[in-house]
């Protein structure tokens, strides 16, 4: 990582040392779209956490064994799951798939995510239904079939104080309009209303269900924002603390959000973005 940056000229991320600690050590979790980016970096840092782990995947099985082997590194169980999160017989497998192996659940991450952008003229209802399959339908599948397993096995004090988690990942155009981007930010608006609600449902069966809500993050998927030194600087403009986030950023977010230390915490969007929704644009006074 330090000889990309210092290839392209671009500043170097100072990020805190991220130890194996085990605050979640004898959970079970399961993560979506886990075998690049923020899914990667989540499924990573609840194994480090001591969480077993099921990585899922929807193509490309040898990126997702090789995460599962870095993951398998913190010392717990991890398996990898295929499954197209749009479709609810391969959601519902995969779910079979984590309880047969794990015993039962205690984390879910819906992650998986895609953009596909085009001006709203533009934009055909195959886009949008291809988009909200995944990004929207994908996560309210994951999560029911988690409350169903939560609410199934109840709270194990021994492991948790809770019955189970949910941790959707959502963005911040959930409340930033984006141009150009109009399935995705209306997807990113609905994840933090069902989220919200579902909060609202089950918090008497103590399951919590919160939401994280990255901002720009160094991933694939937006590469073209911030593989130059040019483009860096133009985004840093969108960003008070001005570096770029990290996927690690996020995963230390989810070990909180999974963790006893969150306990009381249900309902909420949290906000990893170096300030991106403080509205920069009007740090002079407008």
């Amino acid at each position: 990582m330090k000889e990309y940056y210092e290839q392209n000229n671009l500043p170097a991320p100072h990020l805190p040392a991220c130890p194996i600690d085990r605050k979640l050590a004898r959970q079970k979790a399961l993560v979506t779209g886990a075998n690049s980016g923020i899914g990667e970096a989540v499924a990573i840092a609840l194994a480090k956490a001591g969480a077993d782990v099921c990585i899922n995947y929807v193509s490309r099985p040898e990126v997702a064994d090789a995460v599962a082997q870095k993951a398998a590194e913190c010392g717990t169980k991890v398996i990898t799951a295929q499954a197209d999160v749009s479709q609810e017989d391969q959601v519902q497998a995969m779910f079979k798939k984590a309880i047969d192996a794990f015993g039962t659940l205690d984390i879910v991450v819906p992650n998986a995510g895609v953009q596909i952008d085009h001006p709203i003229d533009e934009m055909t209802v195959e886009h949008w239904d291809k988009l909200m399959g995944i990004n929207l339908r994908g996560q309210f599948l994951c999560c029911r079939e988690a409350i169903k397993e939560f609410k199934r096995r109840g709270v194990v004090p021994s492991v948790s104080c809770s019955a189970g988690k949910i941790i959707c990942m959502s963005s911040v155009h959930d409340i930033i309009p984006w141009a150009g981007h109009v399935n995705y930010a209306s997807s990113k608006g609905g994840i933090s209303m069902m989220m919200k609600s579902i909060a609202q449902e089950v918090a008497p069966f103590r399951i919590r269900c919160n939401a994280i809500c990255p901002g720009a993050i160094r991933t694939p998927i937006n590469h073209e924002a911030w593989s130059t030194r040019e483009a860096y600087d133009a985004l840093m403009k969108l960003v008070p603390y001005k570096r770029i986030g990290e996927p690690e950023d996020i995963g230390r977010a989810a070990v909180w959000l999974a963790s006893d230390e969150s306990d009381y915490v249900t309902g909420t969007n949290l906000y990893v973005d170096g300030g991106m929704t403080l509205y920069p644009g009007f740090e002079t006074g407008g």
